[in-house]
């Protein structure tokens, strides 16, 4: 019934529009919820950036990065200094920033792998909030396409209609085996979140318990054989709580009488290579990521010639990568609300990281006799024609 009423509606518009080939196949497909695995976002977040240092930091460096990227607008003609859109993007609310709202976003992509932008207003909005993730829902239509974005909050719901306009702007990344929701690297660190977390609450149990020993007191009797009485047992066992368990009794040496013996069990740290395996797991989730491990103090080569480099890789190959994504996204959705064709980008010669990439470029564009000043304009990413 859903979809005939929307059949008749569209029949009545103005024109008829052309939809692809698989979009009805998709639209039954996807039940319009979340197709997470068991790891929901709420609890990876939780584990995986409440509860890890190495997430956190990894989350915090490229998100963080990618909101302090100085911007751009310009269209085919010509670069503004002012705009209402560079305004609104300045400001976008009366509670956030530019580098709040979008190191927002940011980190919702990174931690759900979909962003949700909000526009208020007619035409150029008004204002632009970053929606939580985890409390959206899309519902599909009979073309496989958005017509409705539900958002829940305490039991209530809110639904934003995308048959009139587009007031929400859906950023997500690729997801291989879902057709409207965006795949997270903290999906893919999954597995290493757990064991670094299980390793962290290892060593904390071993601290809270650094003198009590791993192993079984063996009773031999004064002749070698024989049984503990009950006074001898409740002795001994208040002897091993008091004296020989707790970080306060670290290190304390155990004296054994009466034909009792020690007989060590399990493993050692350094038999386990736990701190190996914790290393590890933290090069994992900072690869995930896409942050270089060196970049949230794993151990490793860190001289200053790596760590130069180490950043320039950053910024090349996830923090731009990123943006790029997320202000060609904006910068089309915005251009369709204002009726002006703009290009929201990077100004990549005020980025520090990569002053010695861009030097280099500029130099190589004014060598070159054979190109037009239309056609280094271009490559140095600057409007064909300069501005009267």
């Amino acid at each position: 019934m859903v979809f005939d009423f929307l059949k008749r509606g569209n029949a009545a518009g103005a024109q008829e529009q052309k939809a692809s080939a698989t979009g009805k196949v998709v639209a039954w497909q996807s039940s319009g919820r979340v197709a997470w695995s068991p790891r929901d976002t709420v609890s990876l977040t939780k584990a995986g950036f409440s509860g890890n240092p190495v997430g956190f930091r990894a989350v915090k460096l490229v998100a963080e990065a990618a909101a302090a990227l100085p911007l751009i607008l310009q269209d085919d003609g010509q670069r503004f200094d002012t705009h209402p859109i560079l305004s609104l993007v300045s400001r976008p609310n009366g509670a956030q920033g530019r580098a709040e709202l979008f190191e927002a976003l940011y980190g919702q992509l990174l931690l759900s792998g979909n962003g949700y932008v909000e526009a208020v207003g007619d035409g150029v909005p008004g204002e632009l909030h970053v929606l939580r993730s985890d409390r959206m829902a899309l519902v599909p239509g009979a073309d496989g396409w958005p017509v409705a974005y539900d958002y829940s909050v305490g039991g209530k719901k809110h639904r934003f209609s995308m048959i009139d306009g587009k007031p929400i702007c859906h950023i997500r990344s690729f997801h291989p085996q879902d057709d409207h929701y965006g795949f997270s690297p903290l999906q893919a660190a999954a597995s290493a979140i757990d064991v670094h977390n299980a390793a962290s609450r290892w060593s904390k149990a071993l601290l809270d318990n650094a003198a009590r020993p791993s192993g079984a007191i063996v009773y031999k009797g004064a002749d070698g054989q024989g049984s503990m009485t009950n006074d001898q047992y409740e002795r001994l066992q208040s002897e091993m709580e008091l004296h020989h368990q707790g970080a306060r009794n670290a290190g304390r040496p155990m004296l054994l009488e009466g034909g009792l013996d020690w007989k060590p069990m399990g493993f050692s740290p350094s038999d386990m290579e736990f701190q190996k395996t914790k290393e590890a797991a933290a090069r994992e989730i900072a690869q995930a990521f896409g942050v270089p491990p060196m970049l949230v103090g794993i151990p490793g080569d860190a001289t200053y010639a790596n760590y130069a480099e180490a950043n320039r890789a950053f910024y090349r190959l996830t923090v731009l990568p990123l943006a790029g994504k997320v202000l060609g996204a904006l910068s089309h959705w915005l251009s369709e609300l204002s009726g002006e064709e703009l290009r929201l980008s990077a100004d990549l010669d005020q980025i520090a990281a990569l002053s010695a990439e861009r030097d280099a470029q500029w130099s190589r564009v004014a060598k070159a006799e054979f190109l037009s000043d239309g056609e280094k304009r271009v490559l140095l990413g600057l409007p064909r024609e300069a501005a009267p």
